[in-house]
């Protein structure tokens, strides 16, 4: 079967190659055969073949973190799933491969939609939904901040909060984006600066704000803390700016807000299978719906994963592989 694997690290359109791997036989009893439809390429994808991301897999390596299928083997202790249902490809198996076999325990049938959206719902949206879910308890009518909203995660997370009963504000870093933001559902929707915390207060009635969410860093981060209420939380998953974090040292010392890190491998590894279950059963619905979406710019087979990975690589809307 055919699969993209990188040998070495380096600029990921040269370093990635379409190769024959064994095919991954019969599933065992509580496995799964899942035939590949969609994968999409994220940021992380190209940090990790770079040799620049925070986890380095050993080499050979399939890539690939997301994606979406179809059931074609189901293992003989199977009951929630049968062959021809479609399913996500369960994060973290490497997904740029015609077929994954893999446990099925908290894997359930996806609910009809837009192929390419279901196949983006492994890693943002649940970044998002435990992001927001895990390290404080917000009653519902809280405010929680975001820098980054543009991103994938972002514009997720602006529904997910939502359908929790919650208030988003969210810091863009270029005015033309504010009405987009809007648009998807963003309930203040503000500029980054270092006058930001004024005019969140403004903007929310000096509403408290007990969760942050960072994936800018640099003085972005800052800003974000500023806004933060006394024991309030700040929550880091990326650095897009390719800088370290600031912060005031007195937030920490006087204020107790505290800083945390999120990396969804680590989530997943302590995560319950029920968990899991629960919260792609929140999300697969708001993906269905379109309330949960992502712009698509391309789509590419993966014979033609170098041009895939240039295009991805511009960062202007989604690109995708289709294996359709």
């Amino acid at each position: 079967m055919k699969a993209l694997q990188i040998e070495m690290f380096g600029k990921p359109a040269e370093v990635v190659k379409l190769v024959d791997v064994p095919d991954v036989g019969a599933p065992a009893a509580n496995e799964v055969v899942i035939a590949l439809e969609a994968s999409p390429i994220n940021p992380s994808d190209l940090l990790l073949i770079s040799g620049r991301y925070g986890h380095k897999p050993h080499l050979p390596s399939i890539v690939g973190a997301e994606g979406v299928g179809r059931v074609i083997a189901v293992g003989a202790d199977v009951r929630h799933l049968k062959e021809g249902d479609r399913t996500i490809i369960p994060f973290p198996n490497p997904t740029w491969v015609e077929r994954i076999k893999t446990d099925a325990a908290w894997l359930r049938p996806l609910p009809k939609g837009d192929l390419h959206q279901l196949a983006m719902l492994g890693v943002n949206p649940a970044t998002a939904y435990m992001m927001l879910t895990s390290f404080t308890t917000l009653p519902r009518g809280a405010w929680v901040i975001q820098n980054g909203a543009n991103s994938g995660t972002g514009r997720a997370l602006i529904p997910i909060a939502k359908s929790l009963g919650l208030k988003s504000v969210n810091v863009v870093r270029r005015p033309e984006l504010v009405d987009d933001i809007k648009t998807i559902g963003g309930d203040i929707v503000l500029v980054d600066g270092p006058d930001l915390s004024k005019r969140v207060a403004e903007e929310t009635g000096n509403a408290p704000i007990a969760l942050a969410i960072d994936m800018v860093a640099d003085t972005s981060t800052m800003n974000l803390m500023n806004c933060l209420a006394d024991d309030g939380k700040l929550v880091s998953y990326s650095a897009m700016s390719g800088k370290p974090f600031v912060g005031p040292s007195p937030h920490l010392i006087f204020r107790n807000i505290s800083l945390h890190g999120f990396w969804l491998v680590r989530a997943f590894k302590t995560a319950a299978p029920d968990y899991l279950t629960t919260m792609y059963g929140h999300l697969a619905p708001l993906v269905a719906s379109g309330a949960i979406k992502a712009p698509v710019s391309a789509t590419y087979r993966f014979e033609d994963a170098s041009q895939a990975i240039a295009q991805a690589a511009k960062f202007d809307g989604k690109v995708l592989f289709d294996l359709t």
